[in-house]
C-alpha cells in the first residue's frame, strides 16, 4: 500500500522516469566537472552593458536577420538571429538569498517579442545567447558537457497575466541525421542518404497557471522539461518564487538529463528529474545555452521580468 501511494504521488506530478540505466548514467550531477571559465558570467562588472542595434532580428518568423546582432559589451552575450534579443537586457543588484558574495544579477524582459514594428497577439519569444562555440568550439558530448543557471522567479503578482509559457533555459546541442537527395545521371534518377547536421534544443520551460483563467483557483507555476523522445513536454515540479538552480548533462551515449532545486545551491544527484534522448535524436555535440522570455505579442504588455546569475558551463574532469 505504501508502494502504491508513492507511485501514484510521482504518477500526480509527473516525475515517472526511468531509474534502471538511464537514471545511472545521469549521475553526471552538472557543475560537478571543471568549469570553463572563457564562457559564462556573473554580472559582477558594474559597467556591463548591452549594445542593442536596431530593430531585432525575427528570421523564425519573417526570414530577417537584420544585421548587425546586438550583444554584450563583455562579448559573452549575443542576440539570436532566430528571434531577437530581449528588450531589457540590464545589470541590476542580486535579489536577496542569491549565491553568497554576488552583487550582480541579469534582468531579461522583453515587450516587442515579435516581428519589428507588427504585432501578433499571440505568445512569442526573445531569446538571450552566451557566447560557447564561438569562443571555445563545439564540445563534443565525449567531454560530458554541463550547463548551470540561477534563476530568480518573482512573487506570482509580478508575473504577467497569462496562463501559458513564460520562460525558458535551454542548450543547443547538434546531432547527425540522414536525408535523401536526389540526383539524375544519364537520364535515370538516383536517390542517396547524405548526412547532414541536425540541431535541437532541449530544456526547461516555465509555464505559468493566471488565477485569472476559469481552469486554476491560484496562481502557480510549474517547470515542464523538454522533452521526451517525441519532444514533447514532461511536467515536473511545481516553481516556487525565489531562487532556482537548473543544470542540464548531455553525457556520451548521447543522453541528456535534467536536474532542478529550489535556492542557489550546488546541484545533487537527489536533484535529478529525468532522463531522454529529446525528439529521439542521439546527441553528439553541445554549442551553447540560451534563454527564452516570452509575452503576449500586443505592443504594451510587458513579459513576466525574470534575473538569472551565474550561467556557467563545465565538462567532465
Amino acid at each position: 500500500m505504501m508502494f502504491s501511494n508513492k507511485l501514484n504521488l510521482l504518477l500526480t506530478a509527473g516525475l515517472i522516469v526511468s531509474w534502471s540505466a538511464d537514471a545511472a548514467s545521469a549521475q553526471v550531477v552538472p557543475g560537478s566537472g571543471k568549469r570553463i571559465n572563457q564562457v559564462g558570467d556573473d554580472f559582477e562588472d558594474e559597467k556591463w552593458n548591452w549594445v542593442f542595434n536596431g530593430p531585432k532580428a525575427s528570421k523564425e518568423q519573417d526570414e530577417q536577420i537584420r544585421q548587425p546582432l546586438g550583444y554584450s559589451t563583455n562579448r559573452r552575450w549575443f542576440e539570436s538571429p532566430k528571434r531577437g534579443n530581449p528588450d531589457i537586457l540590464r545589470r541590476v543588484d542580486t535579489p536577496p538569498g542569491g549565491i553568497q558574495g554576488s552583487k550582480g544579477a541579469l534582468l531579461i524582459q522583453t515587450v516587442n517579442a515579435g516581428v519589428p514594428n507588427f504585432y501578433s497577439y499571440k505568445m512569442m519569444q526573445d531569446d538571450l545567447v552566451l557566447s560557447c562555440a564561438s569562443r571555445v568550439g563545439m564540445l563534443p558530448v565525449s567531454r560530458t558537457p554541463q550547463a548551470v543557471v540561477r534563476v530568480y522567479f518573482p512573487k506570482f503578482q509580478e508575473w504577467e497575466n497569462r496562463t501559458g509559457t513564460h520562460f525558458g533555459y535551454r542548450i543547443d546541442l547538434k546531432t547527425t541525421k540522414y536525408e535523401q537527395q536526389q540526383s539524375r545521371r544519364f537520364l535515370r534518377t538516383f536517390s542517396n542518404s547524405v548526412p547532414v547536421t541536425e540541431a535541437y534544443w532541449p530544456g526547461f520551460f516555465v509555464e505559468f497557471h493566471s488565477e485569472s483563467d476559469a481552469k486554476y483557483k491560484t496562481d502557480s507555476a510549474r517547470l515542464l522539461i523538454r522533452g521526451n523522445h517525441l519532444g514533447r513536454e514532461v511536467p515536473s515540479k511545481d516553481i516556487t518564487p525565489g531562487w532556482w538552480t537548473l543544470g542540464m548533462t548531455a553525457t556520451p551515449d548521447g543522453q541528456v538529463h535534467f536536474y532542478a532545486s529550489p535556492g542557489v545551491d550546488n546541484l545533487k544527484s537527489t536533484d535529478y528529474l529525468y532522463t531522454s534522448k529529446p525528439y529521439g535524436y542521439t546527441a553528439e555535440k553541445f554549442a551553447t545555452q540560451f534563454f527564452n522570455v516570452c509575452n503576449k505579442d500586443d505592443g504594451k504588455t510587458w513579459s513576466t521580468g525574470f534575473i538569472i546569475d551565474d550561467p556557467a558551463v563545465y565538462v567532465a574532469q
